[in-house]
C-alpha cells in the first residue's frame, strides 16, 4: 500500500493528537504492560468510565488502541495496544533527531574552525 507525504503528516497528527493528553498517554503506559478492560484502566489513569470512554475512542480513532470481546463474556470487552502504530511516531522522532544531530554538528565544527579567527592576541 503506497502512501502520500500528506498521508503520513495526517496519520502522524492523529497519533500526535492523540498522545497529547496525559490521560491517554498513560492508557497507552497501562495497555503496554497487556490488553484490560475499560473499568481497570479508569481505575489505573483514575478517571469516570464515562470521561475515558471519550479517550479510549481517541485513542481507537488512532489506530494506537484495539478493543476485542472477552472470550465467554458477551458484554465483556478487552483494550489492547496497537505497538506498531507507535512506529509511525519513532520514524519521526528519529527523522527530526538525525536532522538537528547533523546542524549541531556542522555548527560545531564551524565554530571550531573559526575559533580564533576573531580574538585579539593578548594586551598590547
Amino acid at each position: 500500500m503506497s502512501h502520500t507525504l500528506c498521508d503520513i503528516v495526517d496519520d502522524l497528527d492523529a497519533l500526535l493528537g492523540a498522545l497529547a493528553d496525559p490521560t491517554r498517554r498513560r492508557v497507552v503506559e497501562l495497555l503496554g504492560a497487556g490488553p484490560r478492560r475499560a473499568g481497570d484502566l479508569a481505575a489505573g489513569v483514575g478517571v469516570p468510565a464515562t470521561a475515558l470512554s471519550r479517550h479510549l475512542q481517541v485513542l481507537r480513532s488512532s489506530g494506537l488502541v484495539t478493543v476485542e470481546p472477552v472470550a465467554g463474556d458477551a458484554r465483556g470487552r478487552e483494550y489492547r495496544l496497537a505497538p506498531e502504530r507507535l512506529v509511525a511516531v519513532r520514524a519521526w522522532i528519529d527523522q527530526v533527531e538525525a536532522f538537528w544531530s547533523e546542524q549541531l554538528g556542522s555548527f560545531k565544527a564551524h565554530a571550531e574552525r573559526t575559533r580564533g579567527r576573531g580574538r585579539s592576541r593578548g594586551p598590547g
